[in-house]
C-alpha cells in the first residue's frame, strides 16, 4: 500500500519560521530522503498539503523533485488560492491574481508565480462552492485595510475554508507532518488546529519545532499535543520504521487478489446449497417457491457498470472540469471489484448457511432414521436403519470437514466486508471523503479485507476535480440520495421478511415439543386406561413402538429447527436491518432539507458530513452482523 503522509506547517510570514527556514528545509529533505529510499520505486509516498507558501510548497517542491505524487486539497479554486496565499495586500494585486487586469507588486508576484506553478505540477481537489463570497470578501478587505469588519469576515470565511482542506487531507494519510513552534495558537484551519485534528481521528504526528528544526517529537493521541513538550523523541530511524510500521508489507492485497480477481467469480448459487434459502422461503410464507428453482444469478461486472452505477458515471462525467481518468480508475477498481467480491462473498454465504442448515437436518435426519423401524420391525431388521443413520453422519462430517478445509466461514466474512465496503466507495472518492487510517475497523481475522480496500482507494487518492454547487447538488441527488434510498428500502424490507421468518419459525419448532408432549401424555393416558380395563394392554403395548418413535422424531426435527432459528438467528439480522433502516432514513431526511436549501447554504462540509453518515452506518451494520456470526463456525450440530 502506498504510503501518504501530510504536511501543515507556518506560512513563510511567520518570524520563527522564516528565521529558521534553511534548517528547516534541511530537516524536512533529511526526512523525504530516508523516507524515499525506503519505500519501493513503484509505490513511491504521496505527500498532501494546501500549498499555503512557506513549509506547504517547501515540502511539495521537495517530493515533486522525488517523483512522488503530490494531492492538494485546496480551500478555495486555484485562482483564488493563489491570491489569497500570495497575500495580495491592494486591490490591484488582486484584481491581477483574480481576473488578470493588470499587474501586481512583483514581491506579490513572485509569490503568486511560485504557487501557480506547483499548482500546475500536483492534482488539485478544488472546494471552490464559495468563491464567489470569498472573493468579494478578499476584495472588500484589501480595498478597505482598516475595516475590522470586513478583516474579519474574511479572516473567518477563509479559515472555515481551510479548516475543510484539512479535513481532507488528514482523512487521506498515515502520517502528518507539522513544522510548528510549539507556541502559536493559530486560527480554525491553521497548523495547530489540523495537528488537532488529526490526532483526534488517530493520525500519528512527526512535529518538527520550527524554532529547533532537528528536535522532533512524536504526537500520538490529542492529550499529547497538551503535553507536547514531553512527548516522545523522535530520530530519522525511528520515523523511517514508524512509516514502515504504518504501510507494512504484507500480503494482503496478494491474498484478495487470489480470492477475488484471479479467476472468473461465481455467476449462479448451487443448488446443493440451497437449503438454507429453501428454509428461508418456507418460513417466510413463500410455499409456493419452495418447490421451485431459488437459483441465484449473481451480478455481472458489467451488468453491474452498464445498470447500477451508469448513473453516477454519466452524471459525474457530465460535471464541469471531471476527470475522467479518475471515473475509469473508479469503474476498474472499485465498481468491478464490488461486482466480484459481491458475487463470491454471496456464493460462500450459500455454501456455509446452506452447509450448517443442512447439517442441523441431517442430524435430526439421522435420529429419525435411526428408529424409524421401530413401529414396523423387529430389532433383527434394524440394520439397513442404522446404514441409513451411519451414512447421514458421515455426511455431516463430510460438510464439516470440506467447510473448514475451504474456510466458508472465514471467507464469507471477509469477502463480504470488501464488498460493503466498496459498495459506497465511488462517491466517497469523489467527494474527496474517507475514512480515516486509525478509524478503520479491527476484526479477529487477519485483517486483509481492511488493508485490501485501503490499498486500493489510497491507489486512487483524491480525483483532479473542482467542487462547485452543481458537484455538491448531483452528489446529494444523484449519488449518496439514490445509493441510500435504495439500501433503506432493502434493509426496511429485509426486516420485514426476516422477523416473520423468525416467528413463524419459533411457532412451529413450539408446535413439534408441544405435539411430542401429546404424544407422550397419550401414551400414559392409554397405559391408565389399560391398567383400568377401558382398553386391552396388548393394543397399548403393540402401539407402544410408534409412541416411542413420535415421541422421539417430533422434539428431534423440533430441535432441529430451534438449532437454525439460533443458528440464523433471523430476530437478531431482522433487528440490525430494522435499525439500519432507520438510520438510512434520517440520512434521507437530512439530504431532502439540504436539497431544498437555497445555495447560500449549501457547501462542501455538510455534504461531505452527510457521506462520513453513510459510512458510519455501513461500517456499524457490518460489525453488527459479524457479531452475530462470529462465534458460529461451522461444526457438528450438537
Amino acid at each position: 500500500m502506498r504510503l501518504s503522509l501530510g504536511i501543515t506547517g507556518h506560512r513563510d510570514s511567520n518570524p520563527v519560521y522564516r528565521g529558521n527556514a534553511v534548517e528547516i528545509e534541511a530537516q524536512l529533505r533529511c526526512i523525504f530522503d530516508a523516507v524515499d529510499r525506503d519505500t519501493p520505486a513503484d509505490a513511491k509516498p504521496r505527500l498532501h498539503a494546501l500549498l499555503s507558501l512557506g513549509a506547504d510548497l517547501q515540502a511539495v517542491e521537495m517530493a515533486l523533485a522525488l517523483g512522488w505524487q503530490v494531492s492538494a486539497p485546496l480551500p478555495f479554486g486555484k485562482r483564488l488560492n493563489v491570491a489569497i496565499n500570495a497575500q495580495a495586500r491592494s486591490v490591484e494585486d488582486a484584481r491581477a491574481l483574480l481576473y488578470g487586469e493588470g499587474q501586481c507588486s512583483a514581491a506579490i508576484g513572485v509569490a503568486a508565480a511560485r504557487i501557480a506553478d506547483a499548482t500546475l505540477r500536483v492534482t488539485c481537489f478544488e472546494l471552490a462552492e464559495r468563491d464567489s463570497l470569498i472573493e468579494s470578501l478578499l476584495l472588500e478587505t484589501v480595498r478597505n485595510p482598516l475595516d475590522s469588519e470586513a478583516s474579519s469576515a474574511f479572516s473567518v470565511a477563509a479559515s472555515e475554508r481551510a479548516a475543510l482542506a484539512g479535513q481532507v487531507m488528514v482523512e487521506q494519510i498515515d502520517m502528518l507532518i507539522a513544522v510548528w513552534d510549539g507556541q502559536s495558537p493559530g486560527p480554525v484551519g491553521g497548523t495547530r488546529h489540523t495537528i488537532a485534528r488529526a490526532l483526534e481521528i488517530g493520525i500519528p504526528v512527526l512535529w518538527l519545532d520550527a524554532g529547533n528544526p532537528g528536535h522532533w517529537r512524536i504526537l500520538d493521541n490529542p492529550e499529547s499535543l497538551a503535553n507536547r513538550r514531553n512527548a516522545n523523541v523522535a530520530n530519522l530511524a525511528e520515523v523511517v520504521a514508524m512509516c514502515s510500521a504504518i504501510v507494512p508489507v504484507s500480503r494482503s492485497t496478494e491474498i484478495g487478489r487470489d480470492l477475488l480477481d484471479n479467476g472468473p467469480p461465481p455467476t449462479r448459487s448451487r443448488r446443493r446449497f440451497h437449503i438454507y434459502r429453501r428454509i428461508e422461503v418456507l418460513f417466510a410464507g413463500e410455499v409456493g417457491r419452495f418447490f421451485g428453482s431459488l437459483t441465484q444469478h449473481y451480478a455481472r461486472e458489467d451488468d453491474v457498470v452498464a445498470i447500477e452505477a451508469a448513473e453516477l458515471l454519466r452524471s459525474a462525467s457530465a460535471l464541469p472540469q471531471s476527470d475522467e481518468s479518475f471515473l475509469e480508475k473508479t469503474e476498474k477498481d472499485i465498481i468491478r471489484r464490488f461486482a466480484r467480491a459481491d458475487a463470491v462473498a454471496t456464493y460462500l454465504s450459500d455454501a456455509y448457511r446452506g452447509g450448517m442448515v443442512a447439517n442441523l437436518l441431517l442430524a435430526a435426519f439421522a435420529v429419525i432414521g435411526g428408529i424409524a423401524y421401530l413401529p414396523f420391525f423387529d430389532a433383527g431388521a434394524k440394520w439397513p436403519f442404522a446404514l441409513f443413520e451411519f451414512a447421514l453422519l458421515v455426511l455431516i462430517l463430510s460438510i464439516i470437514v470440506v467447510g473448514r478445509r475451504r474456510d466458508w466461514h472465514g471467507r464469507w466474512f471477509q469477502t463480504r466486508r470488501v464488498a460493503e465496503y466498496l459498495r459506497h466507495a465511488p462517491f466517497m472518492l469523489l467527494l474527496g471523503v474517507a475514512r480515516p487510517a486509525g478509524s478503520w475497523p479491527h476484526s479477529n481475522d487477519a485483517g486483509w479485507p481492511e488493508h485490501y480496500v485501503r490499498s486500493i482507494l489510497r491507489e486512487i487518492g483524491l480525483p483532479d476535480a473542482t467542487i462547485c454547487q452543481q458537484t455538491l447538488r448531483t452528489a446529494l441527488d444523484q449519488w449518496i440520495g439514490r445509493h441510500v434510498s435504495a439500501q433503506r428500502a432493502y434493509h426496511a424490507a429485509k426486516a420485514k421478511r426476516l422477523e416473520r421468518i423468525h416467528d413463524n419459525l419459533e411457532k412451529v419448532s413450539e408446535k413439534l415439543f408441544l405435539l411430542a408432549m401429546l404424544v407422550v401424555a397419550a401414551y400414559l393416558l392409554g397405559e391408565v386406561a389399560g391398567w383400568i380395563g377401558l382398553i386391552p394392554v396388548e393394543d397399548i403395548r403393540h402401539a407402544s413402538k410408534l409412541f416411542t418413535f413420535l415421541g422421539v422424531a417430533l422434539p428431534t426435527l423440533g430441535g432441529a429447527l430451534a438449532g437454525i432459528h439460533y443458528f440464523a438467528d433471523f430476530g437478531r439480522f431482522a433487528a440490525i436491518s430494522e435499525s439500519t433502516a432507520h438510520r438510512l432514513g434520517g440520512v434521507e431526511q437530512r439530504i431532502a432539507a439540504l436539497l431544498a436549501a437555497p445555495d447560500a447554504e449549501l457547501d462542501y462540509g455538510r455534504v461531505a458530513g452527510i457521506a462520513r453518515a453513510v459510512d458510519e452506518i455501513v461500517v456499524a451494520e457490518i460489525e453488527h452482523w459479524q457479531d452475530v456470526f462470529g462465534g458460529k463456525h461451522i461444526s457438528v450440530p450438537v
